[in-house]
């Protein structure tokens, strides 16, 4: 009937999310929640805890019983009560610790599965049905690269089997139900699709930032240059954006190069020079949202470059900060004002004599350049090899050159600090340069006349009151 293709339409977005999301919450059986045919039987999806700590469930009605109703939805709506209990669930989130790797591979399995019953489903259904599963198929490809981040959390086992078995058995009930029921409130089912993706656009936010755990082995992109320099990628360009910004060495020098891709800056010496209105000094610049931040050679003020009409929008002093290698890191190289940039924005690190030459971390507007926060530190700059922030926490090397380690972490939420053991690879001996990007996840480095990059592991707890 028209109005039951329109249904079906209607349902097609809301279809995928409960499904994806289910798959990736539970980690069940394709074939326990998901049936062959989704025409046979009742689908049931879960979701996270609503504000009032009950657990949200979404059961979606066969497409053939669409165009009947009956006075015994009522049963339906009454079971799905039963299901809004199961507020237990949600603490899944709080739970997830480093005991329970096997789950997680598991999970992974399944979705490795889940393509190739995406396969025959292609090959034996109707077109339209294969335009829905592809859909389906491309959106799981979207959320494959949450796995690492899931790996952080490792279920608890109990209580993921313990609510595994009571969706089952709803399940059970429910394709009971199936021959007896008529159409589900549209409305309703509308409005929970909607509020669950809330939640989960939510917590996908949070998982963006976590603490820092483990730093990977180096990859070498390119050798080029002299010992010192610096060089990034912008973490809010655009889309397609994927320009690399190139500065070679810490002092009298003042051209930037920009090569259009990371393909091209591996593979070629094809490059647009920038003419920056004054040398740098040190290499802690950062290009942020367009413009390049660097500190004026020989001075404490800090100038905002836009790199698209190549003139200055903003210069300010950082006031008593210290320069011309009053207050550099450990290697030397005038590096004594450090920008930086992270999921939270601009920062400014460096040190002062009202703080005994340790480390002073400025929050600074990108647009004004002027401070917003300031935190001083009790770790002395002239001791740190290098620094670099992630979500608000500056971590310190403990040198530049052989044996390296990130010991110790500064969170600025908070105002603590703690020592810390996190070893890496410092494979050529000399890193005058280290720097995150929140985008990539990544850190840049270079490395006594190599561009290297280093991923990094990051630990992430949230608190069911949190979703």
């Amino acid at each position: 009937a028209p109005g039951r293709w329109r249904w079906q339409r209607d349902m097609q977005p809301a279809r995928k999310l409960l499904s994806l999301l289910f798959l990736i919450l539970m980690g069940t059986e394709l074939t326990q929640v998901l049936p062959t045919n989704p025409e046979e039987s009742w689908q049931v999806y879960s979701s996270a805890q609503d504000s009032e700590g009950r657990c949200i469930c979404t059961v979606v009605a066969p497409q053939q019983t669409m165009c009947s109703r009956d006075a015994r939805t009522k049963q339906l709506r009454q079971l799905l009560e039963k299901v809004q209990n199961m507020s237990q669930s949600i603490e899944v989130l709080d739970r997830r610790t480093q005991r329970d790797l096997q789950y997680v591979e598991k999970m992974e399995n399944q979705m490795k599965g889940l393509e190739s019953k995406f396969k025959q489903v292609e090959e034996s259904h109707k077109q339209h049905l294969a335009r829905q599963f592809k859909a389906i198929k491309a959106k799981m490809d979207e959320l494959r690269p949450l796995i690492p981040v899931l790996e952080e959390y490792k279920a608890d086992a109990k209580l993921v089997l313990q609510f595994k078995e009571e969706v089952q058995n709803l399940t059970s009930v429910l394709n009971e139900l199936q021959e007896e029921i008529g159409a589900y409130d549209y409305d309703e089912l509308q409005s929970r699709v909607s509020n669950l993706e809330e939640r989960l656009r939510a917590c996908m936010q949070k998982l963006a930032c976590g603490k820092l755990t483990g730093i990977s082995d180096p990859v070498t992109v390119k050798t080029s240059g002299s010992r010192f320099g610096s060089w990034m990628t912008d973490p809010l360009a655009p889309e397609g954006d994927n320009r690399v910004w190139y500065m070679d060495g810490y002092h009298n020098n003042r051209f930037v190069r920009e090569y259009k891709s990371m393909v091209d800056f591996m593979n070629t010496d094809n490059f647009t020079s920038h003419r920056l209105p004054h040398p740098w000094s040190g290499t802690g610049q950062v290009v942020y949202n367009g413009s390049i931040y660097f500190n004026k050679f020989q001075s404490h003020i800090i100038i905002r470059f836009d790199l698209k009409t190549e003139t200055i929008l903003k210069t300010r002093s950082l006031d008593y900060a210290g320069y011309n290698n009053m207050y550099h890191y450990a290697w030397g190289g005038h590096s004594d004002i450090d920008l930086m940039a992270d999921e939270n924005g601009l920062w400014a690190v460096y040190a002062t004599n009202q703080n005994a030459g340790n480390i002073v971390i400025s929050k600074l507007d990108p647009v004004s350049l002027q401070i917003l926060q300031t935190w001083n530190t009790s770790y002395p700059k002239r001791s740190a090899g290098e620094a670099f922030i992630i979500c608000g926490t500056l971590y310190v090397t403990n040198g530049y050159s052989g044996g390296t380690k990130v010991h110790y972490a500064y969170q600025t939420n908070a105002s603590t600090y703690e020592y810390i053991d996190i070893p890496f690879q410092n494979k050529y001996s000399h890193i005058s340069m280290l720097d995150y990007n929140p985008k990539d996840r990544a850190l840049y480095a270079w490395n006594n006349g190599h561009q290297i990059l280093y991923n990094v592991t990051l630990f992430h707890v949230i608190r069911s009151d949190e979703l």
